[in-house]
Parts: structure tokens; sequence; C-alpha cells
């Protein structure tokens, strides 16, 4: 039997998942989640083999609580479910290595099968969006212009951002002017943007 631990902010879409993944013989969904915060200590109690997660989930992204599972719980694999088809995506999912990445349109059997396959140690990922991440372009930004610009676009100002890094103002306001010329932006705002279009930004 494969535990799987389920992450879906939607009511409605996770109580769909749940009965559909319990009507085959060899899945048995032993937790579930509405909220990105909530995934590792869910991990941690129910010890699942696979945990399925939305990739935009509040509080927690599904990216980011996919990186946290894997410090802690290197032995669960994880499925990412997503309806954003910007390749970036992909790229950031591969990078926390997921083992599976599928459209939140996806089919119950393809669900199911890929939740197979990545048990068997296999990936399993669209082949869609893995052409599309193919072509796309890597982002040029370091880690830690990344991060500042994560932080612009959850609306902090520079002196809150400088605060939570622990960095100087000046520092802070050199990353975005970084930020917006390497990406060719008009401003910050622009830059969250294209970021975001690019599927650097979840």
């Amino acid at each position: 039997m494969i535990r799987i631990l389920l992450a879906e902010d939607m009511d409605l879409v996770r109580g769909a998942l749940v009965a559909l993944l319990g009507l085959e013989d060899d899945l048995e969904v032993v937790a579930e989640v509405e909220r990105g915060d909530k995934i590792l200590s869910a991990a941690l109690e129910a010890r699942p083999d696979v945990a399925i997660i939305d990739i935009g989930l509040p509080v927690l992204d599904g990216l980011s609580a996919a990186a946290l599972l894997a410090e802690e719980l290197p032995g669960c694999r994880v499925l990412i479910l997503t309806s954003l088809t910007r390749p970036g995506v992909l790229r950031r999912a591969l990078d926390v290595k997921v083992s599976g990445f599928l459209p939140k349109d996806a089919s119950p059997q393809e669900l199911a099968e890929a939740v197979r396959r990545i048990m068997a140690g296999h990936r399993a990922i669209d082949p869609q969006l893995a052409l599309a991440a193919w072509d796309s372009a890597e982002t040029p930004l370091t880690d830690r212009e990344m991060e500042v610009l994560r932080l612009t676009a959850e609306g902090d100002e520079v002196p809150e951002i400088a605060s939570r890094l622990h960095l100087s103002t000046g520092t802070v306001r050199n990353y975005l002017t970084s930020v917006v010329t390497k990406l060719n932006a008009r401003n910050r705002v622009d830059a969250v943007r294209i970021a975001h279009e690019s599927g650097w930004l979840v």
C-alpha cells in the first residue's frame, strides 16, 4: 500500500482527490492538509511515501514546502500538481528535487500512475511542461536577488526587507537596482511581473 499525503487548499478538489485515490487498491491517503505550512508536521506524523502537493498553497507555497520535505523527510517523494504552465516553475520544481510534476487537469488514472511511477524510483513529468521548460531561459538573478524580489512581490518595503534579511537598506536598494537592470524592467513592479510570467516566482 502506497501511503499518500495530500495538500490542496480547495476543499472540494481535495475531497474529490481523496475519493478518487481511495478507489485504487494500492493507494491510501493517510493525511490531508489545506495549507503549505502544515505539510511538514503532517508528514512527520503520518510518514507518507508520497506527498501530492498543489503548487499554489496559502501561507507557504508548494515548492517551498517540497524543499522543506526534502530536507526533513528525504524518503518521502513529492508530486507537484499545478495549474501554472510557466516553464520556470518546472525548473524550480526540479531544483528542489521533486519526483513528479503534473497539471491539475490530469486524469485520475494519470495521477495514480504517476504516484506508482515515482514510488518505483522514476520521475513522472508531464511531457508538454517538460518541453516548455527545456525551451525556457534560466533566471539571470542570483539567489539573494531572487529572495529580495520575492519579498518585494509579497509587498514588503525596503526597510522591511532589510530587517528580514539582516541587510542594510542601501544593500537592498542595490539588489533591487540590479534586478531591474538584469530583467530590463521599467521598475520593481515590472520586475516582479517579468519574474512571475517567467515562472521564477510562484
